[in-house]
């Protein structure tokens, strides 16, 4: 089982990708808590070069709320982290967190129930974007 939900975006610039997965995300209820600019926190932190790399923390509300009350302490796997790489071709790959992979060691049916309509929300931001 992977997991991430990936795609491979090829003749669109970076910034336009990202523009596109936040409006993906936006239309299936997510909302961006966290951005983490990988690359330039290498740079600034271990002057390290590296191509582009950007880690968005996205929430649905109403599916977090579902996830806590199934199993409180589900937080600590919270937000769903998308990532948006670029490759040394020039294309951008997307790629977001499989919920219900990363949430496997929980055992809890309820839980994977709302682990498995994130899956595809995600998935469908995934191939909008």
């Amino acid at each position: 089982m992977g997991y991430t939900i990936n795609r491979r975006i090829e003749g669109a610039a970076f910034e336009d990708v990202v523009a596109r997965i936040r409006a993906a995300l936006a239309e299936r209820g997510f909302g961006v808590l966290t951005e983490i600019d990988v690359q330039a926190t290498m740079k600034a932190k271990l002057g390290a070069e590296m191509d582009r790399y950007l880690i968005l923390g996205a929430c649905n509300p109403r599916m977090a709320f579902r996830a806590l009350g199934a199993e409180p302490r589900i937080g600590a796997m919270l937000p769903c982290n998308v990532i948006l790489r670029g490759l040394p071709d020039g294309a951008v790959e997307v790629s977001a967190v499989d919920p219900v992979a990363s949430m496997a060691a929980v055992e809890n049916a309820d839980l994977a129930v709302v682990a498995g309509q994130v899956r595809e929300m995600l998935r469908e931001a995934v191939e909008g974007a």
